[in-house]
């Protein structure tokens, strides 16, 4: 065995841009290219407007701009400015900001003095901006690297901050910014700053009643079992209610930050508000059917907050700050005192409650014999492994990190078929990859209950390889795929798939777990080149790219597409269209559109948004999709 040397010459110290470049994961957590809310675009994007809202928080400047262009960024509030002799070093000098004196940023979200300094490492260009009291101050970076200091001039400009920035390509490889996901994030940043006007590329978000506000636009309004509890008090807000619908729906918030993991604030939030039901009507209901279709926002403003990565998705610290409650009995005192209050002025609001509770506990005790069948058989079929072709790293496997293959972990692969599913078998990872194959098409479960679930088979091991029954913290895979073929019987499924979530685990497409895989529809070659193309114009594109007679291949089904070739379209080439519940989405209603009474609209839905080669077999293939729509 060879010798390593380890002296001295192996010691080397990074400085801040180079370490943040190499370890970017460390700073913003996974890369990504855009197609998931928490991608690293999305991060840079958090870190540069988060210093503005603390400006906002401070009370200064009652308007933030935002600005996409071609992946290009620009964010301008109208704060007081960086202070012009320290812009250079607050956005490349780590541990260098303001948000250091406690005084001044007393419940700030970015308290490491790493935010912009890591925007502008990962940046191709970056340039800031800052005008205070008549004067203004410009510096251009490249890689985290000055290459223009322009000197202090004059102006006219109203006081605050602007940074322009556009992500490095290097790092976000075929980076798109994606409208959907920043509205989501400005409207989170409107909610929690009621008063707060974003413009984002003309269109304004501004709101007056926090909370309240969020969850009126989240949930569909006449869903809702009674009217929007909404609770604030010095450092704590909460809007509640309680739906049809199945799981439950938390949007937690610390200090501004959108905590999608939760953490301590939000499990103090469950406990109280379970034990705080309890009392009131003094039964000792189950913790399940008190929370069973809740919904509810949650926003907590700590001191010095730790969270438990950089991206701040998880809160980890037990105290409210230094030398006061912890958040568990500060949480738990103000529900106690706040909701039993309201609960007994509300008398109405207290019945539909307690009766929303009995109706969940009659709807368990339904399926509680059903359910331990189904069980039992889906431990059997998982034995002898009919469904499941597992993978070896799992999404609940310990803490969460911001290492990105552990953070990526793990993706199944839900297909039809043998043929299908033994292709992406055989080209998967079987470290991070996991393939669930449907026999035939799962059942349109639309308008059913969860009974259902267990009394069908397909149904019911499908969410065991999820073990998503109680929940998504125990969730396996972070990447759920649909993987069917692009033609009718293709789309057919993965409307019934996608019926199926929706209907029952809303809470995994919300928070960004369900995907659709996009496959070629044609494979182009001649002696020197092969390309894979998934449009009719890339097709062209390609054919005109090669030199010799072209050789076109159309994949009509995954099951054409070997193993070797697949492999490619599920690694790092992967292409996914994520599953996205936009801010007016109406859950009920898209299901009713798709999945409800046949229409001639929906008709049309599936031949248009089907990818099929328009030749010779067309009109059959229309005729069957006509078929297919009115079985749906």
């Amino acid at each position: 065995m060879s010798q390593v040397s380890y002296t001295e010459d192996n010691i080397r110290s990074l400085d801040w841009k180079e370490h943040i470049r190499m370890r970017p994961g460390m700073y913003i957590g996974k890369l990504g290219d855009g197609s998931a809310a928490d991608d690293g675009i999305y991060v840079l994007l958090k870190e540069v407007i988060d210093n503005s809202i603390d400006e906002y928080v401070m009370g200064y400047g009652k308007v933030i701009e935002v600005t996409v262009d071609n992946g290009d960024v620009t964010v301008r509030d109208f704060g007081r400015g960086i202070p012009l002799g320290k812009v250079i070093d607050c956005v490349s000098k780590i541990n260098t900001g303001g948000k250091y004196d406690s005084k001044a940023f007393k419940k700030s979200v970015g308290l490491n003095g790493v935010g912009t300094k890591a925007v502008n490492a990962l940046s191709n260009y970056f340039k800031v901006q800052a005008v205070r009291e008549g004067k203004t101050k410009v510096a251009e970076f490249q890689q985290g690297e000055l290459v223009k200091d322009h000197k202090l001039q004059s102006s006219r400009e109203q006081d605050g901050t602007m940074i322009l920035f556009r992500p490095d390509d290097s790092i976000f490889k075929k980076y798109k910014y994606r409208n959907e996901y920043i509205e989501s994030q400005l409207w989170n940043y409107a909610y929690l700053n009621a008063g707060l006007k974003i413009n984002f590329n003309g269109q304004v978000y501004v709101s007056k009643n926090g909370l309240l506000d969020l969850l009126e636009h989240k949930t569909n309004q006449d869903n809702l079992r009674y009217p929007i509890v909404h609770l604030k008090g010095e450092d704590i807000e909460l809007a509640i209610s309680h739906g049809n619908h199945y799981g439950e729906q938390y949007y937690s918030f610390v200090n501004g930050q959108n905590t999608t993991q939760g953490g301590t604030h939000l499990n103090a939030f469950k406990e109280a508000f379970v034990e705080t039901i309890q009392k009131h009507y003094n039964k000792n209901y189950d913790r399940r059917d008190i929370l069973t279709s809740i919904v509810a926002a949650v926003s907590l403003k700590v001191e010095e907050p730790v969270f438990e990565s950089q991206t701040k998705t998880k809160l980890g610290s037990t105290d409210m700050g230094p030398g006061q409650p912890t958040i568990r009995t500060f949480v738990k005192n103000f529900i106690s005192e706040k909701l039993d209050n309201f609960l007994h002025r509300n008398t109405e609001i207290a019945k539909e409650i307690e009766r929303r509770i009995l109706q969940s506990q009659r709807e368990r005790q339904e399926i509680a014999d059903i359910k331990k069948l189904a069980n039992q058989r889906a431990k059997k079929a998982n034995i002898h492994n009919k469904k499941l072709r597992d993978c070896r790293i799992h999404f609940n496997d310990g803490p969460r990190k911001t290492d990105e293959d552990l953070r990526l972990a793990s993706t199944i692969f839900i297909t039809e078929g043998d043929s299908a599913s033994g292709s992406i078998t055989k080209a998967r990872d079987v470290q991070s990859q996991a393939v669930f194959s449907l026999r035939g098409k799962p059942l349109n479960c639309y308008g059913m209950t969860k009974k259902v679930v267990y009394e069908n088979e397909e149904l019911n091991l499908l969410q065991h390889a999820l073990d998503i029954e109680d929940g998504l913290d125990n969730l396996r895979y972070n990447r759920v795929v649909i993987a069917t073929d692009a033609d009718v019987d293709g789309m057919h499924i993965r409307l019934l798939l996608l019926t199926f979530f929706l209907q029952f685990f809303p809470e995994l497409v919300r928070n960004g777990h369900l995907y659709i895989l996009d496959t070629p529809l044609f494979r182009v070659r001649d002696k020197q080149q092969t390309f894979y193309c998934y449009s009719d114009a890339e097709r062209e594109a390609a054919i005109a790219k090669l030199r010799g007679k072209p050789e076109i291949t159309r994949f009509k089904g995954l099951g054409e597409i070997s193993p070797h070739e697949f492999k490619d379209f599920i690694s790092e080439n992967i292409r996914l269209e994520p599953v996205v519940i936009g801010e007016e989405t109406n859950i009920d209603k898209i299901l009713e559109y798709y999945m409800g009474k046949n229409t001639p609209e929906r008709q049309d839905f599936i031949i248009d948004n089907l990818r099929v080669e328009r030749d010779e077999a067309e009109e059959k293939e229309e005729e069957k999709v006509e078929e297919v729509a009115v079985e749906v």
